[in-house]
């Protein structure tokens, strides 16, 4: 008896009800010569009984593209829009789907009921592939996607063990590059205000954080990691109880430009000196890294060739949608400013 999926139907478990190979489904799907009466019989009954809704991969063999690409991100994260992070890669994507001839769909998703009938909507034909932002580490959506045959890349990772192809940055190596930074400019007490913990880019650069601690021999103090949001008002609102539980901090290594642009407000507020009192490093390297005061020393991460990157590898696995998932990293740099 064939072990059904809890997910959506894939052409797996028709060709596997049917008796028949998945090339062979795909033929039955595209109409196409060379298929006996009783076998496509057999493929026909298989996708009533299952209710399978031919998916993208089945259409690309006849050669048929909707010539659009859904950008998607749960709608939980709206005020990332108002974000320097997400607008930088938006912009690079767009580009980079223009010059292909590909059109942008943006699309938001919330609940489970909105999930599943976004992989229903996705899966029908109406785009080639999908591109996923602030995914957490609980979300299934990569992986209904991927089961229903969709080609689809991930901006960063849920885990260390993600399995649908991705580009990321270097969050660990970037984060151990900031806080060496503080160690070796003498500072002792460092804090880290870091994003949400569900989120593997926060989880990876905490723990660059924490390894720069351990081979500088620093010891790491529970009090002096504060949880934010990536937003400015976060990091603002973690640096106001930082200097509060802990006057004598001298540095502070903030998981995004935008927290680090909160921490400056905060440590102005109070009246300390940056970055002759506490020395402030962020992580990203947008626009408004170079708009603070003082300018913020900051982890770059190639925004613009990460967006590239995400639809070169898309576009790759349109034209083979049976290639292997890849996992692709890329460099980050740390650059100095005057706030440390």
């Amino acid at each position: 008896m064939l072990k059904r999926s809890s997910g959506t139907p894939t052409l797996e478990e028709v060709a596997a009800l049917a008796g028949v190979g998945r090339g062979t489904v795909s033929r039955v799907i595209n109409d196409a010569s060379g298929v006996k009466a009783s076998t496509r019989h057999a493929v026909q009954r298989a996708i009533d009984e299952l209710g399978y809704v031919p998916n993208l991969a089945a259409r690309s063999l006849a050669g048929r593209r909707a010539g659009a690409v859904a950008l998607v991100m749960p709608k939980t994260d709206w005020r990332l829009f108002g974000e320097p992070f997400f607008s930088e890669i938006v912009g690079a994507v767009g580009d980079a789907l223009s010059e292909a001839g590909v059109q942008l769909l943006l699309t938001l998703v919330r609940t489970d009921a909105e999930r599943q009938r976004l992989v229903e909507y996705l899966r029908g034909g109406r785009v080639d592939g999908a591109l996923l932002m602030s995914v957490r580490a609980e979300d299934r959506l990569p992986d209904m996607l991927a089961d229903a045959g969709l080609p689809t890349v991930l901006l960063g990772r849920r885990s260390a063990d993600e399995r649908v192809t991705y580009v990321d940055a270097d969050n660990v190596g970037g984060a151990r590059a900031a806080v060496g930074h503080l160690v070796g400019g003498g500072r002792k007490t460092i804090a880290a205000i870091t994003g949400p913990p569900e989120m593997y880019v926060a989880q990876c650069r905490l723990r660059g954080y924490r390894e720069a601690l351990s081979d500088a021999g620093l010891d790491e103090l529970p009090s002096l990691v504060v949880q934010g949001d990536f937003t400015e008002t976060s990091g603002q609102r973690a640096m106001a109880g930082l200097i509060e539980r802990h006057p004598e901090i001298d540095g502070v290594f903030a998981a995004s430009d935008s927290m680090a642009a909160g921490a400056l407000a905060a440590l102005h507020a109070a009246g300390r000196r940056v970055p002759q009192d506490v020395a402030v490093v962020g992580f990203d390297d947008f626009e408004l890294a170079e708009q603070t005061e003082p300018p913020l020393t900051t982890v770059r991460q190639p925004m613009k060739e990460i967006g590239r990157t995400m639809v070169r590898l898309l576009l790759e696995e349109m034209e083979q949608p049976e290639v292997a998932w890849r996992h692709v990293i890329l460099r980050t740099r740390l650059v100095v400013r005057e706030s440390a």
